[in-house]
């Protein structure tokens, strides 16, 4: 249930929260409602498979997740004043979520807050290919979306501009790519996979070196490949099939 919950935020808050929609939740309260709906059925659709009673749960993390949400609306209708002000207030608003959920699942009794660790673990036991669906659904949207607020906000100085963004697909294969031959024990194969789409955006990346913003697009490439590793390393060291 630990990690099926978790899994779900990063379906609802992330894959499922397409541009428009996420523009629309920070402007207007009805796309607040529209998203944490979005969430709520995600949520709940996790639920069922391991425990199809524990609608309360469900519904108490949607509810929290709404309000968490309400509360930013003043703040998210101005453009952000800085990207250290855009990266801190992202850092919060997912704090309070993972606090939230950790607090419905401990109310549940599904993990032991004096020890979270067996708790996960015993998950892991018996469900061993949930770290890796973690792993695989955090690097696609939710690694560009963090990638990008943490790029902007300390390479730059300035909040992401995600209408201007680019690579969200094509990144997130790269990255499940990168982390595949890492947990198949194919390092030499990380730079050849990285190649491709530096090739592609060639003439991209020249037009930004001549602004200069060379090193805004490396520091995304070089943190995009080094999140896909660290991952894939994790996985094998401390999750092994």
């Amino acid at each position: 249930m630990i990690l099926s919950i978790f899994l779900s935020h990063l379906v609802g808050d992330y894959i499922l929260q397409w541009d428009k929609l996420a523009y629309w939740k920070s402007q207007k309260l009805m796309g607040v409602v529209v998203h944490v709906l979005i969430v709520a059925l995600t949520t709940f659709a996790f639920v069922l498979p391991f425990q199809p009673f524990w609608w309360q749960g469900a519904l108490l993390i949607s509810v929290i997740h709404f309000f968490i949400d309400v509360v930013q609306l003043p703040i998210t209708k101005k453009p952000s004043p800085n990207g250290i002000f855009a990266v801190s207030r992202f850092i919060l608003d997912q704090l309070a979520h993972v606090l939230t959920m950790t607090a419905v699942l401990a109310w549940g009794g599904y993990l032991d807050l004096a020890a979270p660790i067996a708790s996960i673990m015993a998950e892991v036991n018996a469900y061993p290919m949930m770290p890796y669906v973690l792993a695989y659904a955090g690097l696609a949207m939710p690694a560009w979306v963090i990638l990008e607020i943490v790029v902007a906000g300390l390479v730059t100085g300035d909040p992401p501009n995600f209408a201007l963004a680019t690579n969200k697909y094509t990144s997130s294969l790269e990255r499940w790519l990168i982390m595949t031959c890492v947990l198949m024990g194919q390092f030499i194969l990380v730079p050849l996979v990285a190649t491709p789409r530096f090739l592609l955006e060639r003439a991209t990346v020249t037009a930004e070196f001549e602004q200069p913003r060379l090193h805004v697009y490396l520091a995304k490439l070089l943190a995009s490949i080094g999140l896909a590793v660290a991952l894939g390393l994790m996985l094998r060291l401390v999750f092994p099939l």
